[in-house]
This record gives C-alpha cells, sequence and structure tokens, in this order.
C-alpha cells in the first residue's frame, strides 16, 4: 500500500473518530448510529461489560437517554492502518457533561470532574465509505 492510500484511511478514521464527538454532542442520534457498520458494536466508556450491537439497536439506545448537554474532547488518536479494508485506533476522551438550561443558555456543569477514558476502535470499508465495526470504551479513572 503506497504511503498516499495509507494516510488517506487514516485521515478517514481518523475523521469518524470526531465526527461521532461532535455529533453525539449535537444529539443528532441518527447521524451518529450512521457511522457505523450495519453490525457495528459499541461499549459505552461507562458500560464496557454491555455491548450494544447492530446500527437499530445502537438508535435506540442513544434515543432513550435523557436529554444532556456534553463535550466530548479527543486526543491521542492513533489509527493503524490493518489493510485496505480495515484499520484499528486508540485514542482518548474527556468527557464534560451537564443539564441543559430552563432558559435555552449555557448548561450547568455536572458536579464532579470530568470523566476519563479510551476508544479502542475497529473500522471496516464499505459501501457507504469507512465504518466503525467496533468501537469499545472504558474510563481510565475512578471517581471514588
Amino acid at each position: 500500500m503506497k504511503d498516499k492510500h495509507r494516510r488517506a484511511i487514516e485521515w478517514e478514521c481518523t475523521r469518524l473518530i470526531n465526527d461521532y464527538a461532535n455529533l453525539n454532542d449535537q444529539g443528532r442520534w441518527q447521524d451518529v448510529a450512521a457511522l457505523y457498520a450495519e453490525d457495528g458494536l459499541m461499549t459505552r466508556p461507562t458500560a464496557p461489560d454491555q455491548p450494544i450491537v447492530g446500527r437499530d439497536a445502537l438508535l435506540a439506545s442513544f434515543l432513550s437517554r435523557p436529554p444532556r448537554a456534553s463535550r466530548h474532547v479527543c486526543a491521542n488518536i492513533v489509527v493503524t492502518v490493518e489493510s485496505e479494508t480495515e484499520a484499528s485506533a486508540y485514542s482518548v476522551i474527556l468527557l464534560f457533561t451537564g443539564k441543559l438550561a430552563d432558559d435555552g443558555g449555557l448548561p450547568i456543569r455536572d458536579d464532579g470532574p470530568p470523566l476519563v477514558g479510551d476508544y479502542r476502535d475497529r473500522f471496516v470499508l464499505t459501501s457507504e465509505g469507512w465504518r466503525f465495526s467496533e468501537r469499545r470504551g472504558a474510563l481510565s479513572f475512578r471517581t471514588s
């Protein structure tokens, strides 16, 4: 594989990680679910032993969450291209959450520190482009 093609795959997969964070923070659940392959799997950092499998199940899970304000900060993204159709990545997340303000102003941040965790991702090239085949989250620190 030529370096230019490998870098293009790395960029597409990095873009998926960043799109996931931004769309999640905007509450655009259908768009978030569409970032996964049809049979994609996700575990939340707060529930690493509870996989959610399939786009429909992922969307239902996102829609069932109570409304909240959030900001995901992604860092240390390293994508490894494994083949023309598969890649993996590791990234670190910092998650701030809060309550939506009744007056439509800035959200009110939850008490306590933000959550710190990481994602181990697997990507697959589909007819729709690169998608998450797996997104496994875990927390890096406990809160107490």
